[in-house]
């Protein structure tokens, strides 16, 4: 535990000084043998745990503090003791001890006396420390305060539900494809290797318990991929046909890309402006045993790539603020700033207009994000619509997407977070 322990405190040290969660985490990786999958996972419990609850420690951890807290790596050693005695199995004892000790190799040894009083102390005065600690936003929902206020004022009936389901812990989602088995079918595969499972919506399963990919039936074989139920929606939204020509303008990972081949045999583009993350799709499209042209390019800036024959069907899922999966990326909660979200809006405009004019007359154009920020979505959309006189915006299937209502709650196309569902928006537009 302690070595876990030690190995949290330099990833959420690095992470809460602005560095990505997953990236961190894998350069943690190198230091734990693969074949030490219990060790990996209690390290990505504890860093995942202290950042999906961090307003809550934080609020509980003040009071038992008499003094500023002037080294940060202790700071994160005692949310994580504070994490594992509130919400883990683990023996509050050893706990206590690990900590203790895990301040001699920081090192900080002077600290031992001081790790240990706190987290006896939080012991002795868990319950009332819990109350107290509700008192306030930050502590009940464990949000910068930002964010919360945002999420008020644009949900302000649904804004509690919607911060506290971006703190549970994300379902495993399956997408099953469906050029090779049917999703019946491969829920009786599951059921037949003792794995729980139950269906959701058109192709997706979700897993009672989430596992290894290696353990899933046909993984290897193509049979199925991990996406969240949310994001399987892009590809039947999209309509491409056999023999069109298709654009997925954002295409990294390439969940997406290979969801559209798998419903039509179409001739796709699957572009993403980072060359490091081509790999991932070209891997996902050989594993499915699909095809198609991956390149790197900026969607905002089409002469440097496009060859000038439009397309049928444009896909733009842009880079945004992620305010819709927070579950999955629990960082982001700490790390970005209120005044990144107007940058995200700036260049969903100039991807979105630079990809409009390759569209060919009727096809049609899917706007994809995976937040719940108005600025990057139903706003968004709003102004496309007024700068662009071709465009038509398209009806979304009720029975998937709510309607616009009286109290705005809830635009058409937005997605808002839920047990099964990530947070996502999607607007169809078509050119006249």
């Amino acid at each position: 535990m302690q070595h876990a322990q030690l190995l949290a405190v330099s990833v959420l040290d690095r992470v809460l000084a602005g560095r990505n969660l997953d990236a961190e985490l894998t350069a943690v990786w190198r230091q734990i043998p693969a074949d030490n999958p219990h060790q990996r996972a209690l390290v990505q419990d504890l860093c995942y745990g202290v950042l999906r609850y961090k307003g809550a420690l934080d609020a509980m951890l003040a009071p038992l503090l008499t003094k500023p807290l002037r080294d940060e790596r202790l700071r994160q050693l005692l949310r994580i003791g504070l994490y594992q005695l509130l919400h883990t199995h683990a023996a509050p004892h050893a706990v206590v001890d690990q900590a203790v000790q895990a301040c001699v190799a920081l090192p900080a040894p002077a600290a031992k006396g001081l790790i240990n009083a706190v987290l006896r102390s939080f012991l002795r005065r868990k319950t009332e420390l819990q109350a107290a600690s509700q008192q306030t936003d930050e502590g009940r929902y464990s949000y910068a305060p930002w964010w919360i206020n945002k999420i008020r004022k644009q949900y302000p009936i649904e804004f509690a539900n919607i911060l506290q389901a971006g703190n549970q812990h994300a379902p495993m989602t399956l997408r099953v494809n469906p050029r090779r088995i049917s999703r019946d079918d491969y829920l009786a595969r599951l059921a037949t290797a003792g794995i729980v499972s139950s269906a959701l919506e058109t192709h997706a399963v979700v897993l009672e318990k989430p596992m290894p990919v290696q353990r899933l039936p046909g993984f290897s074989d193509g049979e199925v991929s991990v996406q969240d139920a949310s994001a399987q929606r892009a590809a039947p939204l999209l309509d491409a046909q056999n023999g069109m020509r298709v654009l997925d303008a954002c295409a990294a990972p390439g969940g997406k890309t290979a969801h559209i081949l798998e419903l039509a045999d179409v001739a796709l583009t699957a572009l993403d402006n980072d060359a490091a993350r081509l790999p991932r799709i070209e891997a996902n499209l050989q594993r499915l045993q699909l095809k198609a042209s991956v390149l790197c390019g900026d969607a905002a800036d089409p002469a440097a790539w496009w060859d000038g024959v439009p397309f049928d069907r444009i896909l733009a899922d842009v880079p945004c603020s992620a305010s819709g999966v927070t579950r999955r990326h629990p960082d982001i909660k700490w790390t970005r700033r209120e005044s990144d979200i107007a940058q995200f809006a700036a260049r969903q405009q100039a991807v979105i207009d630079g990809l409009w004019r390759l569209l060919a007359a009727g096809g049609k154009f899917l706007y994809v994000t995976c937040s719940v920020f108005r600025e990057e979505n139903h706003t968004q959309i709003e102004r496309f619509m007024e700068r662009h006189a071709d465009a038509r915006l398209q009806a979304l299937p009720r029975d998937e997407f709510p309607a616009d209502n009286d109290l705005n709650e809830q635009p058409a196309g937005q997605i808002l977070p839920d047990a099964v569902h990530d947070g996502f928006y999607y607007a169809l537009m078509q050119k006249t």
